[in-house]
């Protein structure tokens, strides 16, 4: 093998010869050493003998004899130049003419001497060095820049990217608003026909259809802000072996029969602190990938990893940071994909299946779940050789909560308590007094905060609830809560919202004790989330929201 050339003049010279001539070798020697340098020589009479010595050992020159029996100067450069070009190689011949030698230094050779010149050797193998020096460290500074120009490249594409990201999320949180506002009002109307409906009726079955397709709707906008990094979260501290171990069934009826699932958990796995259902949603999502790309069969391998990242990893993957985390990798044996692909696979709306058979929303989901549960996620793959999804989760250590929770039967939903209904979309605000209404509740409904206001002051009973929107104009839900705090410091409130980034909805709302119910609204889900927070499970007004 080779290296840059050595700079000190004291350390030995290192010197490949090519000679077929033993005497001739000897004079070289002798030329050498008359210098102030220990030389180290190595004779070689073939270009076998010369391969092996460059793979093997570091040279600081090269010199040849023009013609040998069986290896040839020009055949000698070639070796040298493909090992490394820096090299300096000189030709010290008997026979040379002046048109070879100039044909030499055009191939690469750095100088040539005649034998009975040998006194200029020393000089000139000095002077070689010291150009060789010079060559290596230009070279080296032209790569050193071409990978500071490539790393500039690549983090200026990953913020345009980032920015992009952004700006469809920003796009997609505002659309699924106001989509949730009017799915609310659709799968309400469903919902409270389907009530009044019995088994027979002719209707039901066409209400039905509606409910589903509302419910498909709903699915899509859940996740556009999951996408957007706008979706509400219930993190818990699980263990992700568990998760996957539950999912197994399901998992199994996804990829069908025709892939063989195999499931690798590690043992002694740390625990993490996520949302196990968007977990479930994510793993899910990836696992359809996989099945799509395998149409032909295969094996998809869900593995778990306690794994250390250190200074030198974290470098390679940007956004990381050294520390200690759970590896989820999803691997399938399909047709990869080339490095176009890869690029966009996150994307939202990006996908390379047919028409109809997919919206291009699950990979972006699953980078938006793993971005909101402060994970990593990345992908490795490559045409013809399958893919592998990594996920990296920062481990918890601390105890695992206990998963689960005890669902009223819908027939305790109702209740006799006074209701402050706070809406200023006014078809929401119909539809969910319709379903209080319906649940038994006293209404008092207002199309804004300042009625709210005036509500609070003068009406005489208890108000046992206040059912607010949080986004709506001069003052937002938490806020009017705080008003009236002055008044009706015991009431409950319980705040609802199509958005859910906290550049709209304040992040102080979630960590106050103040209760969310994200939209779509259903008669189930508002009926159960009102007996919830009326039963004490959340705060009444609580510190101000900042």
């Amino acid at each position: 093998m080779s290296a840059g050339p050595t700079g000190s003049t004291t350390a030995p010279l290192r010197v490949l010869l090519a000679e077929d001539s033993e005497q001739d070798a000897e004079l070289i020697a002798h030329a050498l050493r008359r210098g102030p340098r220990e030389v180290r020589i190595e004779r070689v009479e073939s270009a076998e003998a010369m391969g092996r010595a460059l793979e093997r050992d570091t040279w600081d020159v090269v010199i040849s004899d023009w013609a040998m029996p069986s290896f040839t100067a020009p055949e000698a450069l070639a070796l040298v130049k493909r090992k490394d070009p820096d090299l300096p190689f000189i030709i010290v011949s008997g026979t040379i003419g002046e048109e070879l030698a100039v044909d030499a230094m055009r191939a690469g050779a750095n100088d040539y001497l005649l034998k009975d010149r040998l006194a200029r050797l020393l000089p000139v193998i000095e002077r070689e060095l010291r150009e060789a020096q010079t060559r290596h460290a230009r070279r080296e500074a032209e790569e050193a820049l071409r990978a500071s120009e490539e790393a500039l490249r690549h983090s200026q594409e990953q913020f345009f990217q980032a920015q992009k990201m952004e700006a469809v999320g920003r796009l997609a949180g505002g659309v699924a608003h106001d989509f949730n506002n009017i799915l609310s009002v659709v799968m309400t109307y469903a919902d409270l026909l389907l009530m009044d409906l019995g088994p027979g009726e002719p209707m039901r079955s066409d209400l039905e259809e509606i409910r589903k397709a509302a419910e498909r709707a709903a699915a899509l906008t859940r996740q556009l802000l999951v996408f957007s990094r706008q979706q509400i979260l219930e993190p818990k501290v699980l263990n992700l072996n568990d998760l996957i171990a539950g999912m197994a069934k399901m998992l199994e009826r996804a990829v069908g029969e025709d892939l063989e699932l195999t499931l690798v958990a590690a043992s002694e796995l740390e625990s993490i602190r996520a949302d196990p259902g968007q977990l479930e949603v994510a793993l899910m999502n990836l696992a359809s990938n996989a099945r799509d790309a395998m149409p032909k069969g295969g094996r998809l391998t869900i593995r778990t990893a306690n794994l250390e990242i250190g200074e030198a990893a974290a470098r390679e993957r940007p956004g990381v940071r050294p520390g200690s985390y759970v590896e989820l990798s999803v691997s399938d044996t399909g047709m990869g994909m080339d490095l176009a692909t890869q690029a966009r696979i996150f994307e939202p709306f990006f996908t390379t299946k047919p028409p109809n058979k997919g919206a291009g929303l699950g990979l972006a989901t699953v980078f938006g779940i793993v971005q909101q549960s402060s994970g990593h996620v990345w992908v490795e793959s490559a045409p013809g050789k399958g893919t592998t999804f990594k996920i990296l989760l920062p481990r918890s250590g601390e105890p695992l909560t206990k998963l689960g929770s005890v669902d009223l039967p819908v027939d305790s939903l109702t209740g006799s308590e006074t209701i402050l209904l706070v809406e200023d979309d006014p078809q929401v605000l119909v539809v969910v007094n319709n379903i209080l209404k319906r649940f038994g509740y006293e209404v008092l409904q207002a199309n804004n905060p300042g009625e709210a206001l005036l509500i609070g002051e003068k009406h005489r009973g208890e108000i046992d609830l206040l059912l607010t929107d949080v986004v709506m104009p001069h003052l937002s839900g938490p806020e009017l809560a705080q008003r009236l705090s002055v008044l009706r410091a015991s009431m409950k409130v319980l705040c609802m919202s199509g958005y859910t980034d906290d550049s709209v909805v304040p992040r102080d709302l979630f960590d106050s004790g103040l209760a969310f119910l994200q939209k779509p609204i259903t008669p189930e889900r508002l009926g159960r989330k009102i007996r919830e927070v009326l039963r004490g499970s959340h705060l009444a007004i609580a510190a101000p929201i900042r």
